[in-house]
């Protein structure tokens, strides 16, 4: 399941990144471009943070951290068709993503959090 996880989560941040190749090049554009970026990125890089955790309490908070980053990668997903810069097809499955991923690594937290 880790593994399965670090491979999904690494896809979700190339999936958002190509998904800023189609977004247009205007102000508001890059800017969501940039934070779409640096938060699936961040989902990524922060799971793979979670597999090493030292503690269940380190594991908490890493998996916290996981969490707010894929609910904001969601945000600027909903918020590129909010201002009509992309069309809702293209990023159906990446919004379905995000949703899953926060689930799952919701879930997770609140396991650990009983033990």
């Amino acid at each position: 399941m880790k593994e399965a996880l670090k491979k999904r989560t690494k896809l979700f941040a190339h999936n958002c990144i190509k998904i800023t190749q189609q977004l247009p090049n205007n102000y508001l554009a890059n800017h969501i471009k940039g934070q779409l970026i640096r938060c699936s990125t961040s989902v990524a890089a922060n799971y793979r943070a979670t597999c090493i955790a030292q503690s269940k309490a380190s594991f908490i908070a890493k998996i916290s951290i996981v969490i707010e980053e894929v609910d904001e990668a969601n945000f600027w997903l909903e918020f590129t068709l909010d201002e009509n810069l992309i069309q809702k097809n293209n990023i159906e499955k990446l919004l379905k993503e995000s949703s899953e991923l926060t689930a799952i690594f919701m879930a997770s937290r609140k396991t650990a959090s009983r033990k």
